[in-house]
């Protein structure tokens, strides 16, 4: 009841500030054409590009596109000098590995593959502790397994087997002391090794213990007789534990590779109140493509189409100062990487701010604005409507500023459908503004929702709708603008309800 009484109360307070439309903002506003879009969309979305994965070169292209269409209009480096934020991102690489039973050495990828979150040791046991399928407490019930190897089935009773049970296994044996672990694996040989992934962080507050997946005949090599029947005794429960007497040798040494990557930055300095900003974001990055690089995953809407709305609404305020008509605050227009990985670009932007936080009065971010979501395309506003997410959210200012400004300019259909912090899908967390939203700077997400080409390697520009997207950026355009040309910065006055088990 709170809530509808708050949102009547806005929408009077709406009917009574109704504007006139400002003819030399929406003149400026008209710049950002579908044809401007398009062209930047089959830049950013093409073959060349990648799919831009962090890291990768393709994104590395992306960024050097983005950042000489700063250049080329006149906008300043948006971190002392430069256009980038860069940030270091770590894998580990495997230099050696080994393991032997009794002085008998087995194979890496045909008898045995070490988890790549392991770290360098080398470790000699004496025996090896069987504790069934090790996914329960049940499993290690009356074993003493710490400092021990201890040896696992595949899977679970009920005949299951993904990477989710044997991280399972990995963190309940790290829970229990286990220095080592061996989890008896099918599809032995194997082609490749498994690779590690890129982290923003080298750091890890708990050690799990050194953990390979090993054949049937590795296990045979330590169980004997017993490794023919090892799901059925895992079957069996705590009954089915025993000790085995072998010298086990494991070695896993590695080294940590890093690298860096970047967000692109530009600034538009503002006039009279040019020490506050509004940011307008997009992630720049997608999500590659597949191991061997056959498959591309173009990424035209997520997020291609948000870069190149950010690429056009920064060409819209050059114009606009060139005329004489800068806004009074400071935009910066950032681009981010990482956000496919963990939202990692923004987050180290929030972590590491280059202008003040609490001198920011809004993130307006967009993620997804060229194509019709799945629940508009029978509909008869599938050409004019968009997501907005975030806008009942820690300013009481952003609801009747964003229908004041949509009112006034672009009469669009703007379904708050996501707003709900409990709402499954958890919109509202998924995408970079909410990295400024946890530090308290209040956020739009602007959305065009999910499509059958999401993450798929069909998300290409030519399904983008321009029309449409051009329509979003301009009521992007406009709220920036009134935004940054109001007398106050936005309040700060709602505290962010997170949903249950958030």
């Amino acid at each position: 009841m709170r809530i509808l009484t708050v949102c009547l109360l806005l929408c009077s307070t709406i009917a009574v500030q109704a504007q006139k439309k400002d003819k030399k903002v929406e003149k400026i506003a008209k710049t950002i054409t579908p044809a401007d879009m398009k062209r930047h969309l089959y830049k950013i979305a093409s073959k060349e590009m990648g799919g831009r994965d962090t890291p990768s070169p393709g994104q590395e292209l992306a960024a050097t596109y983005i950042e000489n269409h700063f250049k080329s209009l006149g906008l300043l480096p948006g971190n002392n000098g430069s256009y980038r934020q860069y940030y270091p991102l770590y894998k580990d690489s495997m230099t050696s590995t080994s393991l032997k039973v009794d002085g008998t050495s087995f194979a890496n990828n045909k008898d045995f593959q070490p988890a790549s979150t392991n770290y360098s040791a080398q470790m000699l046991f004496s025996d090896a502790v069987f504790a069934g399928f090790g996914n329960t407490e049940d499993d290690y019930k009356d074993l003493r397994v710490a400092g021990k190897l201890v040896i696992v089935a595949e899977g679970n009773a009920a005949g299951q087997t993904t990477a989710r049970i044997n991280s399972a296994k990995i963190t309940l044996a790290r829970n229990k002391g286990v220095a080592a672990l061996l989890i008896v694996s099918s599809g032995f040989p194997r082609t490749s090794a498994v690779a590690s992934a890129w982290t923003r962080s080298n750091f890890k507050p708990m050690q799990s213990p050194l953990t390979f997946t090993i054949s049937s005949a590795v296990a045979a090599s330590i169980m004997g007789d017993d490794a023919k029947t090892i799901t059925e005794k895992a079957k069996q429960g705590v009954a089915a534990s025993k000790t085995y007497t072998k010298s086990i040798d494991l070695s896993y040494m590695k080294t940590v590779v890093t690298t860096q990557v970047s967000n692109v930055i530009a600034l538009l300095e503002g006039t009279d109140k040019k020490d506050e900003y509004v940011f307008l974001t997009s992630h720049y990055d997608h999500v590659g493509q597949n191991a061997d690089g056959s498959v591309i995953y173009y990424g035209a809407d997520d997020d291609g189409s948000g870069t190149t709305g950010i690429l056009e609404l920064s060409e819209a305020f050059a114009k606009a100062k060139a005329e004489g008509k800068g806004p009074r605050r400071s935009i910066v227009f950032m681009t981010v990487s990482g956000e496919e990985k963990g939202l990692w670009g923004s987050e180290y932007y929030g972590d590491h701010p280059i202008f003040p936080l609490e001198k920011t009065t809004v993130d307006l971010n967009i993620d997804m604005i060229g194509r019709v979501g799945e629940e508009y395309q029978q509909s008869k506003d599938s050409g004019n409507y968009v997501y907005i997410i975030g806008d009942d959210k820690l300013s009481s200012d952003l609801f009747p500023i964003t229908e004041q400004v949509n009112k006034t300019y672009m009469k669009m259909n703007l379904d708050r459908k996501y707003n709900d912090p409990n709402d499954p899908n958890r919109f509202y967390y998924r995408s970079d503004h909410y990295n400024f939203a946890e530090k308290g700077v209040p956020i739009i997400f602007y959305f065009n929702g999910v499509h059958a080409d999401y993450h798929q390697p069909t998300d290409t520009p030519d399904k983008i709708n321009y029309d449409v997207m051009a329509k979003r950026g301009q009521l992007v355009f406009y709220t920036a603008w009134e935004m940054a040309n109001r007398n106050e910065m936005l309040k700060r006055d709602i505290k962010l309800e997170k949903p249950k088990g958030f």
